[in-house]
């Protein structure tokens, strides 16, 4: 039989097609207990250490773990530390994945790319989940929030708790150069140049913690404007190395209040011209910007709960992400449960399990 050459080209699609299909798992039926097995499967995808559980009793469904903030330098042990949360899935028959991330810090740019990886690398490697679920704390509720919006289509739903879920150029501003410029206005002479490269890059809570024993007027304001108490004040040396790490990583200054107009520290007209003014860098602000700006746009069940007195992620900031999910006429696919216990991630197995449960039957139930 004589082949022509549309027949070669045909064959040649058809074959590029089985190989793409092939890579990405279309077509692949959902997974089943017999495609996978169980135990801790560790390595390390481009520099990021991951670690899949599958339980024996797995269900057919995945869950993607993202952690939050870890200080540059922290201990990484090998294989990688599941994160709390790890056996409240594994009991309930789900598959768990989570990264380490590329690096520490605010990493926020590797951890949605390393964790969009090892999803993939899931599939390819063992099976395509019946459905995939995302769950991150702290620092990682940001990272989930932009994962969501960037890759949709992916998940079947979302679950943040205690999270940071503020853009970050708005989350650097509000939440860590505000402080840290109140307390050099109030209290100054404690602090360095928060722009100058040769500045510390970590001052210890006990430093903070004298400065405002010693001033018990103006860390009164302190508590009060940003909503901590005596105990959590010091939480300032957190929000200082954070900053100096995010200048590192960013290239400079990443937020730019010369013409900011602070309120709420007693006199404001006096606060606003005793407080340090920086000139941002465009750079480090773009940078900000890319890693990342939330826009609220959604198309997947999500799930958030927060402590009901957080220090480190104050009831003031709790809202943001809410009602931007809301302004972008989502709301119907957000569930905000009421906020419980104190403490920064401070939930029982029963709470956190209870967050969760609530999202699979918001998806079970089709609420799209």
């Amino acid at each position: 039989m004589k082949r022509t050459a549309s027949h070669y080209a045909t064959v040649r699609l058809i074959t590029i097609w089985l190989v793409l299909a092939a890579l990405i798992g279309i077509g692949a039926p959902p997974a089943t207990a017999a495609d996978l097995k169980p135990g801790t499967h560790a390595g390390t995808l481009q520099g990021a250490l991951y670690r899949i559980d599958i339980p024996a009793n797995w269900n057919g469904d995945l869950v993607m773990v993202m952690h939050g903030y870890q200080p540059v330098g922290a201990p990484i042990k090998t294989p990688m530390t599941a994160a709390d949360a790890t056996s409240i899935f594994l009991k309930q028959g789900y598959a768990v994945a989570q990264s380490q991330y590329a690096s520490q810090g605010w990493a926020v740019g590797d951890a949605i790319a390393d964790n969009e990886r090892l999803r993939q690398y899931f599939i390819h490697t063992f099976a395509r989940p019946a459905h995939t679920y995302i769950y991150g704390f702290s620092l990682g509720g940001l990272e989930v929030a932009a994962s969501i919006e960037r890759y949709q289509h992916v998940y079947a739903g979302a679950l943040i708790t205690c999270g940071a879920t503020v853009s970050t150029p708005d989350i650097v501003s509000r939440a860590i150069v505000t402080p840290l410029v109140a307390f050099d206005a109030l209290i100054p002479g404690v602090l360095p140049d928060l722009a100058a490269p040769d500045s510390p890059r970590f001052i210890p809570p006990a430093v903070f913690a004298k400065a405002l024993q010693a001033h018990p007027k103006e860390a009164a304001i302190l508590e009060k404007r940003l909503q901590e108490t005596p105990e959590t004040l010091p939480t300032l040396s957190l929000y200082y190395m954070t900053l100096r790490e995010f200048e590192q990583r960013a290239g400079g200054m990443p937020v730019d209040n010369r013409k900011t107009l602070y309120h709420g520290f007693g006199d404001d007209d006096a606060f606003n011209r005793n407080v340090h003014r920086y000139a941002g860098s465009p750079a480090a602000m773009a940078y900000a910007s890319r890693n990342v700006t939330l826009t609220g746009r959604i198309n997947v069940p999500l799930v958030m709960q927060w402590n009901a007195f957080d220090q480190t992620i104050p009831a003031r900031f709790h809202s943001v992400y809410p009602d931007q999910v809301r302004a972008s006429g989502n709301g119907k696919l957000l569930t905000v449960l009421a906020p419980v216990g104190n403490g920064h991630c401070n939930f029982t197995e029963e709470q956190t399990s209870a967050a969760f449960n609530t999202l699979v039957s918001k998806v079970d139930s089709g609420a799209h």
